[in-house]
């Protein structure tokens, strides 16, 4: 959410463009990764929401890397003032954590 990731790379394609939910997963890395992370941004992992919605970003591209995996453009992050959990269990690509549009 702090604007550095521009690009997520998946094996799929992805046609929409637009805005999306960012869910911060329940899983942890190892001590080490977790180390890390604390010195490259700063944030206390114990401080860090899991298991909720924490923002949103806008998919604008989607470009085929030639190596098997497709770059995800991603633009204008907005973190939520308030993380909010999700109704709908996350799927590994795509869920509606609010309900499924009708």
């Amino acid at each position: 959410m702090l604007g550095r990731k521009t690009v997520e790379y998946r094996v799929r394609p992805v046609h929409y463009r637009g805005p999306i939910y960012i869910y911060a997963s329940l899983g942890r890395y190892t001590a080490e990764e977790e180390r890390e992370f604390v010195q490259e941004v700063g944030y206390e992992i114990e401080d860090l929401p899991r298991g909720m919605v924490i923002g949103t970003v806008e998919i604008t591209a989607c470009e085929d890397d030639g190596g098997g995996s497709f770059a995800w453009q991603l633009e204008n992050p907005r973190r939520l003032k308030t993380p909010l959990p999700p109704i709908e269990r996350p799927q590994p690509i795509w869920f509606h954590p609010f309900g499924r549009p009708d």
